[in-house]
């Protein structure tokens, strides 16, 4: 162990010793990828792998890509000043909308002002509120009518300030409601404020974020029956957001910063690329997907994968620019 040890110190040092490249990661993508968009952020695949759902931008308009024509269509340019931040496919091929109604400031649209919305898959259907105010992103069930959010005080004025708590709730499209809420996981300050990520192990079980103060993140999962929670990302790097699942249930893929720890210097969120990381609680099962990172300015953020496991979709994003912020969905072919 010792001697293992020492091998780890050493390839740190190596690996510290490394500049960062000049110019653009998208000049010389490996063979396994490909530039899908010249614009957009926030992928999501659909259930069926057809399409992946993107927004043009924050606070705009969302998108739907078709994976065999390429053709690129507008879901929202019928809703004039739109101003969503997410888009995702809901399992009856319907999607769920996430976004204030307007946009007033950065701060108070995408907190105070963020809610649920429903838009059917009928051409010209206009969204609908689901009358959920609710934290950053959400979980959505590619199998059922299944969603999870977080809440924090900051929509819900009820909560203590620094509270925080993720939801599970089924949603009802033709009433265009939600129903069978429940309470999932709970946090009473914020060395720990929750979001909701993806559903794995047949909806039995959630993986979500805990973002802790001083701006560092870890990855977790709840089994959704039993209240059990398990602390995935331990001493792999000092900020970890997982960002989907992978289809086995056993591996998921996280945003780190885990090369720039290595390297010796870490910008936190901004120093990210995508890992994939296996859900046995060890954190020692960490695999590096993307090398955005390794050039200057850059980072890869906002992964997912195919319900097939075959394909990775993420963003092309720069270290100077907030979370989310991305300029193009790359596609990944993943091993099998």
């Amino acid at each position: 162990m010792k001697g293992m040890a020492a091998f780890v110190l050493a390839a740190g040092a190596v690996f510290a010793q490394q500049p960062l490249k000049k110019g653009s990661p998208l000049d010389s993508l490996p063979p396994d990828m490909e530039i899908l968009t010249h614009f957009g952020e926030r992928a999501d695949f659909s259930p069926d792998n057809r399409e992946i759902a993107f927004m043009a931008k924050s606070f705009g308009d969302a998108f739907v890509i078709d994976l065999k024509t390429r053709r690129i269509r507008c879901l929202t340019c019928n809703v004039p000043g739109a101003a969503f931040l997410r888009v995702m496919h809901l399992a009856t091929g319907d999607y769920l909308l996430i976004g204030p109604e307007r946009f007033t400031d950065i701060r108070t649209s995408r907190s105070r002002d963020n809610e649920l919305w429903l838009l059917r898959r009928a051409a010209g259907a206009r969204p609908v509120r689901l009358g959920q105010k609710m934290s950053e992103g959400a979980a959505v069930s590619k199998k059922a009518l299944r969603i999870a959010f977080a809440e924090t005080a900051a929509q819900n004025p009820e909560l203590s300030p620094r509270r925080s708590r993720i939801w599970v709730a089924e949603v009802d499209v033709e009433k265009g409601e939600l129903r069978n809420r429940r309470v999932a996981v709970e946090s009473p300050d914020d060395s720990c404020t929750l979001e909701a990520q993806d559903f794995f192990d047949n909806d039995r079980k959630l993986t979500y974020t805990c973002y802790e103060r001083g701006g560092t993140a870890s990855v977790w999962t709840v089994d959704l029956e039993t209240g059990e929670r398990t602390n995935q990302s331990k001493a792999i790097g000092s900020y970890n957001e997982v960002e989907g699942i992978f289809p086995d249930g056993l591996h998921t893929c996280v945003e780190s910063d885990r090369q720039a720890v290595l390297r010796g210097s870490t910008q936190l969120f901004r120093d990210i690329d995508i890992w994939k990381l296996r859900l046995d609680g060890t954190g020692r099962s960490f695999e590096r997907l993307t090398f955005f990172n390794d050039y200057e300015g850059w980072k890869a953020s906002n992964p997912v994968v195919s319900t097939d496991g075959r394909y990775l979709a993420f963003q092309i994003a720069r270290t100077a620019d907030e979370a989310g912020v991305g300029y193009g969905i790359v596609l990944k072919r993943l091993r099998q």
